[in-house]
């Protein structure tokens, strides 16, 4: 899971250059575990860390330059997503 965690940290750094390493990090892993938490909800058995890379990277090329727009209109996850709060 790691390893594709970290791609998918460089693939959105790539598309998006408003935000720190740390903030695309969370960012990946808070992508990761929402769709795999939704996915279990839904009822779907488990399809594996490579169906939740492939969709997690989907998100990132068609949303992953206007994430850092989220944190002003939903300040829920502000502190997660901070930039004072996150070193480069």
């Amino acid at each position: 899971m790691k390893e594709y965690q970290e791609r998918l940290t460089q693939s959105l750094l790539e598309k998006n250059d408003q935000i720190t390493f740390n903030q695309a990090m969370t960012w990946v892993e808070l992508l990761w575990e929402d769709f795999e938490a939704t996915y279990a909800k839904a009822g779907h058995e488990y399809a594996g860390e490579e169906m939740t890379a492939k969709v997690v990277k989907q998100w990132i090329d068609n949303y992953g330059d206007r994430l850092h727009e989220f944190i002003a209109r939903n300040p829920k996850y502000e502190h997660l997503l901070n930039q004072k709060n996150n070193l480069h």
